[in-house]
């Protein structure tokens, strides 16, 4: 572009911003977007660092409490079980992606995988079930439609009004024209994503990583480029306000509403799940031809290997046989478990795909996933907590159980009902309860996030693409 042509489309760009001022619509549908986008950002910020804050407190609470327990039976402490919290990303306090859904806290014990507690979706009335006014959901949802009431008349305006020929006549071409109506728009969302962009910014003091941070904001300015185009595409090719109006209203419902469910509904289709109570009945299925733990006379463990302790019978063991059983039984329960954690996880994450594919199709749905990878609330940052927890549950039960083979004899455990004194008689000390590991939940890498987000990329630099193209075409034919 000569620096004649840029100086036409500059002027064309400041004549649309002279229109905007003197529209009380434009200027109010303006201030409402970085109201609301800046309101947005600042609660979700306060409201995300008292997450932070109370379950970092929460976390050392529950380890706390764990190892104050006083002497007990070591299986007692096995079903007395211990909470881990994740702490949220820097960048969920812009976007707190699958996290209001799955949960943020895990509570481990024994002989079972429980799921993540205390998801906010959960916790709210019907009301929030519409989407929370963060700042993901304002700029994602909102900020389209403000930009199609700011913009939808950008060219339809000039050939209602009969000066869009006056215009081509006076030597401006349609390619300029749009060209200039476009870099307004593009200054408009510049103005939206600043809120954005200087709290994206603050989280670099929490830890977050710069390119996370640029892939962040540069995902979004790709989003709002690609309305910006769609605007100028409808309204160059409609002759009248109206219909110009009613085209990007039905495109908004389209792509920002009804295809993101469209999404979701093909997805959970084509990767049917199981349901909980089908899928607990085959677990328990599963867990029964392990036998009973708890029961040393379970004749699942009557072939129990005693060689290499080189003793014929269970009375000549140097250790707590009832502890050895308990032991081995949580390691093959825990096997049986992760199986079928891991096959849901797959089908989970089957699902999830699926439904990214159609970014193709939506922009909407591209920059869901873009930013839920970017931030690191992702499915897949949700699954790896998940197995970062079970690990930390099996290895504090079992270090229990390990309390349970070497601190407390055969013969005291096994009496251990028979009265008061031998109920005292069957506890170790509390100190042996320091078999907890500290546990903090860390995303990926910006690297690793930002990788995961490059299909998403890709897919909105294609909407750009094509939308640049038919405008291309468009503005050659634009009387």
């Amino acid at each position: 572009m000569s620096i004649n042509n840029f100086s036409k489309v500059v002027i064309v760009a400041k004549d649309e911003w002279r229109y905007w001022l003197r529209s009380k619509l434009a200027m109010t549908v303006l201030a409402i977007g970085l109201v609301l986008t800046l309101a947005s950002v600042i609660v979700t910020a306060i409201t995300m660092m008292e997450l932070s804050h109370t379950r970092h407190e929460l976390q050392t609470s529950a380890e706390q409490s764990f190892v104050d327990q006083p002497d007990r039976h070591p299986h007692r402490m096995v079903h007395y079980g211990h909470y881990a919290f994740r702490a949220p990303s820097p960048l969920s306090t812009l976007d707190p992606g699958i996290d209001a859904y799955t949960g943020n806290s895990i509570f481990l014990e024994g002989h079972r995988q429980n799921s993540a507690m205390f998801a906010d979706s959960r916790q709210g009335t019907a009301l929030t079930k519409l989407g929370s006014l963060t700042p993901a959901f304002i700029v994602q949802t909102l900020a389209p439609l403000l930009l199609i009431l700011i913009g939808y008349s950008a060219i339809s305006r000039e050939r209602e009004s009969q000066t869009l020929s006056y215009l081509l006549s006076q030597g401006t071409s349609g390619a300029t024209l749009i060209a200039g109506k476009g870099l307004a728009l593009i200054s408009v969302v510049g103005l939206i994503l600043i809120p954005l962009t200087v709290s994206a910014l603050f989280t670099l003091d929490s830890g977050e990583g710069l390119l996370a941070v640029a892939s962040f904001v540069f995902g979004y300015a790709l989003y709002l480029t690609v309305w910006v185009l769609l605007i100028l595409l409808a309204s160059s090719l409609f002759s009248k306000n109206s219909s110009s109006f009613t085209a990007l209203a039905f495109v908004w419902i389209l792509l920002c509403i009804v295809m993101p469910r469209v999404a979701s509904t093909t997805a959970s289709t084509a990767i049917p799940s199981t349901g909980k109570i089908e899928a607990d009945f085959a677990v328990k299925a599963e867990l029964r031809k392990l036998g009973d733990g708890h029961n040393t006379n379970d004749p699942a463990f009557k072939q129990f290997n005693l060689n290499k302790y080189n003793v014929s019978s269970i009375d000549e063991l140097p250790v707590n046989f009832r502890g050895l059983v308990a032991s081995e039984s949580e390691a093959k329960l825990t096997s049986v478990l992760n199986k079928f954690a891991e096959q849901r996880m797959q089908a989970e994450l089957k699902q999830t795909k699926i439904s990214r594919y159609f970014g193709w199709v939506s922009p909407m749905v591209a920059i869901r996933s873009l930013s839920m990878n970017v931030v690191g609330t992702s499915i897949e940052t949700h699954h790896r907590f998940l197995r970062e927890t079970e690990q930390l549950r099996f290895d504090f039960v079992q270090g229990l159980n390990k309390v349970h083979v070497e601190k407390l004899s055969y013969q005291d455990d096994m009496n251990r009902n028979a009265n008061t004194a031998a109920t005292q008689k069957a506890r170790v000390s509390a100190q042996n309860w320091q078999v907890l590991q500290d546990f903090t939940f860390n995303v990926d890498t910006p690297e690793v996030r930002t990788q995961r987000s490059i299909p998403a990329f890709l897919q909105l630099l294609l909407w750009i693409a094509v939308l640049l193209g038919s405008i291309k075409f468009v503005g050659r034919r634009l009387l």
